[in-house]
């Protein structure tokens, strides 16, 4: 991609037939950076502009890092409500002990974060008569 006369590479891109749309990899050997959300966002929106063709939705973004939990960092970033996400990416299984453990780990923040949305959710409705 060229915009403003300066290049940019996106690592991988994918069309989804069930989605009907575009998928831009970013490819990250580091642990995630704040930095990566504007990066990733510049491209969905060349590519929404350049390359969806009618009758497609609009472009997703998946960034895979090697390394790094900074969960909070992206959900206060709000990069899904732009259609991108974040996942870390595993070049080896650890041990098998490890590897529960990190599922686990994961299992309950997930459970966490549901948990905060739905009291979120719950906290921006309007009250009815009754409550």
């Amino acid at each position: 991609m060229i915009i403003d006369g300066q290049d940019f590479k996106l690592d991988l891109l994918f069309y989804n037939r069930n989605l009907k749309r575009l998928v831009a990899v970013d490819l990250k050997q580091t642990q995630f950076d704040a930095a990566y959300s504007g990066e990733m966002k510049l491209y969905l929106k060349w590519l929404n502009r350049y390359e969806r063709q009618e009758g497609e939705n609009e472009p997703i973004g998946l960034i895979l890092c090697a390394s790094g939990n900074h969960r909070e960092q992206i959900e206060l970033l709000e990069m899904d409500k732009d259609g991108i996400m974040v996942a870390e990416y595993w070049t080896t299984l650890p041990p098998k002990a490890e590897f529960q453990e990190k599922i686990h780990t994961i299992l309950e923040e997930t459970r966490e974060r549901l948990a905060r949305r739905n009291l979120l959710l719950l906290g921006d409705e309007p009250m009815g008569e009754n409550t």
